[in-house]
């Protein structure tokens, strides 16, 4: 069993890995490894987020993959795509501070975790209004977003 690391410890332990890790529960959990498509959906959403907020001219910044975001103390979930609302953050920023939109594109190996235990967690994030999965195979969007109390989900295809 990986162990349980601190946000600093990890941050610190993960640039020296060769391969990509987020931290549930204060421990490494590796990231699958992209595959081609994954890759292609990923910027091309990337893509249009970042053109819709300046065409919108708003005050939010898109940021590809490589950007967490903090559920809590002991969890750190890297998203294929995040939205920051605010100003755009300092060039040393390694965290999304206050993410409104994340994206996961989905993999056979993460499906499931992506749709149960990251749909439940990202919501823990009181900035979080929108989660976006993208299912690549269906060619479908499952949009999450959450107008009050409540989410509300429809799938997009």
């Amino acid at each position: 069993m990986a162990p349980t690391l601190t946000r600093t410890e990890f941050r610190r332990w993960s640039e020296a890995q060769p391969r990509r890790y987020e931290r549930v529960g204060g421990r490494p959990v590796a990231m699958s490894p992209e595959r081609a498509t994954h890759a292609c959906i990923t910027s091309r959403v990337w893509a249009a987020l970042d053109r819709a907020i300046r065409t919108g001219g708003l005050r939010r910044e898109a940021l590809p993959d490589g950007i967490p975001v903090e559920i809590d103390q002991d969890t750190d979930f890297e998203p294929d795509a995040v939205v920051n609302c605010g100003p755009r953050l300092p060039p040393d920023a390694i965290a999304a501070t206050t993410p409104v939109i994340v994206l996961e594109v989905l993999s056979p190996a993460t499906q499931a975790i992506d749709v149960g235990e990251k749909l439940a967690e990202y919501f823990r994030v009181p900035s979080i209004q929108h989660y976006l999965v993208v299912r690549a195979r269906r060619r479908a969007v499952i949009h999450h977003r959450r107008p009050g109390v409540e989410l509300l989900t429809r799938v997009i295809t």
